[in-house]
């Protein structure tokens, strides 16, 4: 088979920019909803698995076979995505990404950005965000919608037809910048260390969770200190308010525009030694940060 260009449309329970696409599969509630596809650049076909549809045979055998190069816009989402939808792990050697030949050329890296300034034949559909947002992202339970908590063709079968346009008009989106950029293509060397970039991605560390989970409960320890000692310094109610704290400081003779980790430094060069102790303590506050640890755990199954 030809060259095989992909877009897929998902549900998860889980916010993808928070957790990254790794822990999006791995929700219970992630499902593949649409499969778009061009084989060889032919015409593009839709296939909605949401509504029962499945995917050719030759597409299956297509996605595991290491010979047919499967091109995809930020081709990680479709790689990781399907594996979990096969139940087998699609190994990245055979995937190609638009949106890396962009960054390659320094073109923007979104599908829109990259098919705009390439001047692309076919370009991203405006109302694609707001079906996103519809059938791809629970909902809020109202009077109006019954309830509910998540958007399905049923509901809105005229905006799931949009949908499905939508991620027929990727794919040939795709395919318009891919012929665009074919002029400059990727050095195969680039090529293989985007198949390695993958594979560690794929293969993620080891975490000492129990390490993990400690660090984050001393951090809480620690922040619940030095927000007591900031709040029987100033008696008020929330210290780590920045608009309670500079009024107090404006009251104490110490006017501040802002408590940023560099105005604070140099606040403390003229600070009487009151407002030296209290700014101390919040500069304190600004260094502890276990982002990396609690990124660790959204990112990992526990």
């Amino acid at each position: 088979m030809r060259p095989l260009f992909i877009d897929i449309e998902t549900y998860s329970d889980t916010d993808l920019a928070k957790s990254g696409v790794y822990r999006y599969s791995e929700s219970s509630g992630f499902e593949v909803l649409l499969f778009g596809y061009s084989i060889d650049g032919g015409a593009v076909r839709v296939i909605d698995l949401a509504s029962g549809e499945t995917l050719p045979d030759e597409i299956r055998k297509a996605l595991t076979d290491d010979n047919v190069t499967k091109w995809a816009h930020n081709a990680q989402f479709e790689r990781v995505c399907l594996s979990r939808y096969l139940g087998k792990r699609l190994e990245p050697v055979s995937w190609r990404c638009t949106m890396v030949w962009s960054a390659y050329l320094g073109l923007p890296l979104s599908l829109e950005g990259s098919a705009i300034v390439t001047g692309a034949e076919k370009q991203k559909l405006a109302e694609g965000k707001e079906l996103i947002r519809y059938f791809s992202v629970p909902c809020k339970p109202t009077k109006a919608n019954g309830g509910r908590t998540r958007n399905v063709p049923t509901d809105a079968p005229d905006k799931w037809e949009h949908f499905k346009a939508y991620n027929a008009r990727d794919v040939e989106a795709e395919m318009a910048v891919a012929k665009r950029l074919s002029k400059f293509p990727v050095p195969e060397d680039e090529w293989q260390n985007y198949t390695l970039d993958q594979e560690i991605n794929d293969r993620g560390i080891r975490l000492d969770m129990d390490l993990v989970r400690k660090a984050i409960r001393c951090d809480e320890r620690s922040r619940e200190e030095l927000t007591r000692a900031m709040r029987e310094l100033t008696d008020l109610e929330n210290p780590n308010s920045i608009t309670q704290m500079k009024s107090w400081l404006a009251k104490n003779g110490l006017d501040t525009d802002t408590l940023g980790k560099a105005a604070v430094r140099e606040l403390l060069k003229t600070a009487p030694e009151n407002l030296g102790e209290v700014l101390a303590l919040r500069q304190d506050l600004a260094k502890s940060s276990v982002k990396k640890y609690t990124g660790g755990i959204k990112g990992t199954p526990y």
